[in-house]
């Protein structure tokens, strides 16, 4: 009696910082993965807009540099019309002074003083025509010249944009990368912990061949509570329960109330069917032996919110060999710590 007393006391005693950092521990790594999705998902839509304005300057550089190839051939076609209209007005010019410095032939004076007239006026035209030419080049200069600043302008954005594409990537790169280590070294811990904690409720309940943990489950044969066909908790086990009670009493105190934990009870038998008055299927036996162990905890001042009872029946088998020895690992109790 009284070793039984110091090995609950001993265990009452681990626990409460054993949860303390284990609990800890688990918020730290949900934090951590809230930080990274939220950060991941602000970077996502950042280079998702950079990506698009990237396109549209692109497309607008493309157009720019469409319309300058236009303005150019625009310009070529002018200044070869105003080559042509100062050819011909060099023409005019000199057969308008080779007209005047000839000297005049008796009754041939008006005939000479037309045709100069003629050519003067004609010389006025193409005079008038060269003024609009050089106003037009003079237009196109200052358009390819505001289209060239114009497109500078936009590749300088575009240089910087990539630039800035390029930091964010960067930057996502190694914030995924120190919150992958980050993560890695806190699931180490929480690994180190868990193994702890199994050491230390293993020393609470007993070295006992029926009672064993599995991955982050304990598991407890069903002789351990039950008679065989029967869900009422017998002596022996509730003394076990008693164990389980008080540590469980410990762990809500010690947990934040904001952490959503429950304690699962998951009940399981084994193939051979029951078909009894009582229960008709091994889904009704497993089912109901959950519930009396639930029920059990709840009398020993365990909170209803942080328990859940789950039947499986005989469809999550251990061993699925047909003999007794896969029977009996079949036949068992297993009760898990998770999130609601």
């Amino acid at each position: 009696m009284a070793l039984s007393r110091a090995r609950r006391d001993r265990g009452v005693d681990y626990w409460p910082g054993f949860v303390d950092a284990l609990s800890t521990l688990i918020l730290g790594i949900i934090f951590l993965l809230t930080v990274f999705v939220v950060v991941q998902f602000f970077l996502s839509q950042e280079v998702a807009g950079k990506d698009t304005a990237l396109s549209r300057l692109n497309a607008q550089i493309a157009q720019l540099t469409d319309l300058l190839a236009l303005e150019k051939t625009g310009k070529v076609t002018l200044e070869d019309e105003l080559s042509r209209m100062r050819a011909s007005l060099s023409s005019a010019q000199e057969e308008r002074d080779r007209l005047k410095s000839a000297a005049p032939a008796p009754g041939d004076g008006g005939d000479a003083q037309r045709k100069v007239g003629e050519l003067s006026g004609a010389l006025d035209t193409e005079k008038r025509l060269t003024a609009r030419a050089l106003a037009q080049v003079e237009i196109l200069n200052q358009q390819i010249a505001a289209l060239r600043r114009q497109l500078a302008a936009i590749e300088s954005a575009l240089e910087a944009s990539e630039s800035k594409d390029k930091e964010s990537q960067a930057r996502l790169a190694d914030l995924g990368q120190r919150l992958n280590l980050a993560l890695a070294q806190r699931v180490q811990e929480l690994s180190r912990f868990r193994s702890e904690f199994f050491g230390r409720l293993r020393a609470i309940l007993g070295n006992r061949p029926d009672i064993r943990v599995v991955g982050d489950r304990f598991v407890f044969q069903s002789e351990v509570f039950f008679d065989p066909g029967q869900a009422v908790i017998q002596p022996g086990g509730r003394a076990e329960l008693d164990k389980l009670a008080s540590a469980l009493v410990e762990l809500e105190k010690q947990i934040p109330k904001d952490v959503a934990w429950v304690l699962r009870v998951d009940g399981h038998t084994d193939t051979r069917p029951i078909a009894s008055a009582q229960f008709p299927s091994n889904w009704e036996l497993s089912a109901a032996r959950a519930i009396s162990v639930v029920q059990y905890l709840i009398g020993k001042n365990i909170s209803p919110q942080r328990l859940v009872a789950a039947g499986f029946g005989e469809f999550q088998p251990l061993d699925p060999a047909p003999n007794d020895d896969a029977y009996r690992r079949n036949r068992r109790i297993e009760l898990k710590l998770t999130e609601r």
